[in-house]
């Protein structure tokens, strides 16, 4: 008994000195930081202050805020609309295929994120190939690169598999045998597909749309190439803090808030899942 309880504290070290060296000091680090004055050239001062927790509550930084949750629930409504779809028709059709279409949703990521990003701003800008294309057909040319429409686009496209796979793993083990159950009692097919086939997949979607939110609300990247610096998100704001303004206090205290309040979406999100659950399984 003692020697299968060392062998299991064996294995799970690794993952626990990873977590703890690289995870939970620095994040107590930033923690304390939070609670510091910024130093006068930048940096810390080691006296404690509530001040960058207030600063948070600025009309300045809650417009951001609601500008970086807005543009993380639409990428995450987007996103489940498309990847819905795709992932019922993967879980249905003949495995040949779908193992194609697998292999189409994982592509992306084999290059590096970035480089997609920089793509998007061949294809959006004045001369691009989107621009290209309308003037051809004799449209006129569409103004999309540094808009909150171009970072929306980026958004969804660089998290849409994430929304896709965890879709297409509860659908395809959906039982069959649910849905013909509930045609052969006279439901129709689309109040087949609202309540058997929805709920059902009900941890998919509860899945995929926290694997979307979570790296949107925070994402900077994206919002700093294709908004070309003219539309701040919170995570851009969290950058600049670190390395442009070196204010280190201030911008702990809004990765803290950040975190928080994604922490807060998670333990509702298990919430709704362990519901889900016991409903299905009524």
């Amino acid at each position: 008994m003692l020697g299968s309880q060392y062998k299991k504290s064996i294995l799970l070290f690794p993952v626990i000195f990873w977590l703890f060296f690289f995870f939970i000091i620095p994040l107590f680090f930033v923690f304390i930081y939070s609670f510091l004055e910024r130093g006068t050239y930048g940096g810390i001062q080691w006296n404690f202050t509530w001040e960058n927790y207030q600063r948070l509550f600025d009309s300045l930084y809650l417009g951001i805020l609601w500008r970086s949750f807005s543009a993380a629930i639409i990428s995450t409504v987007i996103c489940l609309l498309l990847g819905y779809p795709f992932a019922y028709y993967l879980a249905r059709h003949r495995p040949r295929l779908r193992n194609v279409l697998l292999l189409l949703v994982v592509i992306p990521f084999w290059t590096n994120f970035l480089i997609r990003t920089y793509a998007w701003i061949l294809i959006l800008r004045t001369e691009g190939l989107l621009n290209t294309f309308l003037t051809f057909l004799n449209f006129p040319p569409l103004e999309l690169l540094n808009t909150p429409v171009a970072i929306q686009i980026g958004l969804v496209y660089g998290y849409l598999p994430f929304m896709i796979l965890p879709l297409y793993a509860a659908l395809e083990q959906l039982d069959t045998a649910l849905i013909e159950a509930a045609q052969d009692l006279g439901a129709s097919p689309s109040r087949t597909f609202w309540h058997v086939t929805i709920p059902l997949s009900m941890p998919g979607i509860l899945a995929g749309s926290m694997l979307v939110f979570i790296p949107t609300v925070g994402a900077f990247l994206t919002p700093d190439l294709l908004g070309g610096g003219k539309v701040s998100y919170i995570g851009n704001v969290v950058e600049r803090q670190f390395k442009s303004a070196r204010d280190w206090p201030f911008g702990s205290a809004l990765s803290f808030m950040l975190m928080g309040i994604v922490l807060v979406g998670t333990v509702l999100y298990f919430r709704a899942l362990q519901g889900s659950e016991e409903e299905i399984s009524t």
